[in-house]
């Protein structure tokens, strides 16, 4: 019997959203407003990003009855990272704003990529782990629940689905790539266009994987009655109040900190990110605490991939619009360690899938690794602390490497899956 469809949650989500929506609104349009504490800013913001976050998953989770699930995690993926673009874009503007004027970007430079950096590490090291742990959490709880769902085998393992083949291997293409970054100077156009021709190769690959009927109930069944025009316009409506609230509930997140003495690069680096990640961290939960863990990790994966690829692609060309030339922006030495720093943790992330599944061995690993790193970017000097990145990126690299090697036969398999094998045969589970 199907579940009865109850679309009372809708409204309370949107309700829920609406304050901060308003207030985002009314800052940008300079339409009436009371003025927030930081703190309260970040509270109203955040329950905003909250509300988007479910009618983000309802909508996304309706949206596989017309397109596959790959292409509907894709485009959620792509909506949540929003506030993400935002801040880069904010950042990179006065680097270039600051080259045009004064000939260098100082502290712009560095914060827009320590941004760029810090969302990655943390959506790998964090979010990951997060919906294992979550999955695992629920399994055990709720077994019956978890016999039938084939993305849980059992608890403490989630199994990615076979089309999201696709997303591991464009990981492991955009970061070997991204490997090559920390040996230059600067990030340039050319990096851009080979970066934003992967995202280009992505999003058609996307468009081949098969289109299944998804198993909904409750609210997303309901949305799933509406018409294709109606599961857009909620698409819209919560990445509306994504754009509205995010770089608020950023500065809130921000402000806050520094009230609390906190150094500005970290508060670039580890607060904001964990802000902007916020919508896509939510959505993934909340696929993860209904046991469609293979959704709540495939979430994560697409949001990876899009940040390694079109948001890093796109970060030169912001720089070179705004700067008004065709320099690229320049990376100084400590970003350059960062940059190897995230590389290293994205390749073994990769390695970590080979088999299409995150054990609770794996996502602990990626969070211990992420805490430790966290750790010593607040307690180590600069020296020091780029000692420590190098160190660590090598256990990364060379954890990798052993793991494809032990595994080359299912990276052999994985990767004719992801790039050539016709993905509309009837099995659909790796």
């Amino acid at each position: 019997m199907p579940q009865k469809r109850r679309p009372w949650p809708l409204p309370l989500a949107a309700a829920v959203a609406v304050p901060g929506a308003y207030a985002g609104l009314a800052d940008y349009a300079g339409l009436p407003t009371v003025e927030l504490s930081p703190f309260l800013a970040a509270l109203v913001f955040g329950a905003a990003i909250i509300g988007a976050a479910f009618l983000l998953s309802w909508a996304a989770e309706a949206a596989e009855v017309h397109v596959s699930a790959g292409v509907a995690l894709a485009f959620l993926a792509f909506l949540a990272v929003l506030p993400e673009y935002g801040v880069d874009f904010v950042f990179t503007m006065r680097a270039g704003q600051a080259v045009a004027e004064q000939g260098e970007c100082g502290d712009s430079c560095a914060l827009a990529l320590a941004n760029m950096t810090g969302a990655n590490r943390v959506l790998v090291g964090i979010g990951w782990p997060l919906v294992v742990l979550l999955a695992a959490l629920v399994a055990r709880r709720h077994p019956k629940r978890a016999e039938d769902e084939p993305s849980v085998p059992a608890p403490g393992h989630v199994k990615l689905d076979k089309p999201m083949s696709i997303e591991v291997v464009f990981l492991a293409v955009a970061t070997i790539y991204s490997l090559t970054l920390p040996l230059r100077h600067t990030l340039t156009l050319l990096d851009a266009a080979v970066l934003l021709t992967i995202f280009g190769l992505y999003a058609w690959r996307l468009t081949k994987a098969p289109v299944e009927e998804p198993k909904l109930g409750g609210t997303a069944a309901w949305v799933a009655d509406r018409s294709r025009a109606w599961i857009l316009g909620l698409f819209l409506v919560a990445a509306g109040i994504i754009v509205l609230t995010a770089e608020h509930f950023a500065d809130g997140i921000v402000q806050s900190g520094e009230r609390l003495h906190i150094d500005e690069f970290l508060l670039v680096q580890w607060a904001a990110p964990v802000a902007s990640e916020a919508p896509e961290l939510i959505v993934a939960c909340l696929y993860a605490w209904r046991l469609r863990a293979s959704h709540a990790l495939g979430t994560l994966l697409s949001s990876k991939v899009n940040q390694w690829t079109l948001l890093v692609g796109t970060i030169p060309i912001v720089f070179a619009v705004s700067s008004a030339s065709l320099h690229g922006l320049p990376l100084d030495e400590h970003q350059r360690y960062e940059l190897l720093l995230t590389a290293a943790q994205s390749l073994f992330a990769v390695s970590l899938l080979v088999n299409l599944r995150l054990s609770l061995w794996g996502a602990a690993t990626l969070l211990s690794l992420f805490t430790v790193q966290f750790a010593a970017s607040i307690l180590l000097d600069d020296a020091a602390n780029r000692i420590f990145m190098l160190a660590l990126s090598g256990i990364y690299l060379l954890s990798a490497l052993a793991l494809f090697a032990i595994q080359h036969r299912e990276g052999r398999a994985l990767t004719r899956t992801g790039l050539i094998t016709d993905l509309r045969e009837p099995a659909t589970q790796g």
